[in-house]
């Protein structure tokens, strides 16, 4: 079973915490991660993106010139693709970029990534994470003093504002909820910083 340790605030370490094996030692699945940040990303895209065709653009009802004898070639609209003003041939249109995955692969790549996390000893869990301003020198010290990096993903066990604007300003550094994970999030971070009291929250929601 996979023990890292733990934290104070101050850098301090307090003692360690054992892991769930499922979650955290799990074998790695490199082809379901892939799946799972290809996902992730193609339901971050709109698809709002959308061109006029020449049947849309305005104008262009009448025929630039006579069909035969000018020397020129034919043309029946001065909208169609070729001309400046005209419409646009095989230009994009609105579509939905989502993929779905089923909740057993959904599963299996978020083990994969908590435990890639796990076995680079990219995880750092805090015994608590609190403060009782908006202080972001606060946070910024904490995570130099259990040294999570410049980038780092921080596991909250709930939604506490003022340790969330904490760590807002902080440059690469990303706040979510423990019942809230996606892979491309983890595997994103430098460190994945968790609060300790949200271990257990992972370990009930994810471990089932």
């Amino acid at each position: 079973m996979p023990s890292v340790k733990v934290y104070d605030m101050a850098g301090k370490e307090t003692g360690s915490v054992e892991l769930s094996e499922k979650l955290f030692g799990a074998e790695v699945n490199e082809a379901v991660l892939h799946m799972a940040v290809r996902a992730y990303l193609s339901n971050q895209r709109q698809g709002t993106q959308s061109t006029l065709t020449r049947a849309e653009v305005s104008g262009g009802g009448i025929k630039p010139w006579r069909q035969k004898g000018t020397g020129r070639a034919r043309q029946g609209s001065t909208r169609s693709p070729q001309w400046t003003h005209g419409g646009v041939a095989l230009g994009p249109k609105p579509r939905t970029y989502k993929l779905s995955l089923n909740k057993k692969v959904r599963a299996i790549a978020l083990q994969s990534a908590l435990s890639s996390k796990c076995a680079a000893e990219e995880i750092k869990v805090v015994d608590a994470i609190a403060t009782s301003e908006f202080k972001t020198k606060t946070m910024v010290n904490m995570l130099a003093a259990i040294g999570a990096g410049k980038k780092a993903l921080v596991v909250l066990p709930e939604n506490d504002k003022m340790i969330i604007k904490s760590f807002a300003n902080i440059p690469g550094v990303k706040t979510t909820l423990a019942n809230n994970l996606n892979v491309y999030d983890i595997l994103n971070s430098g460190s994945l910083v968790i609060a300790k009291p949200a271990i257990e929250i992972i370990e009930e929601v994810y471990a089932k």
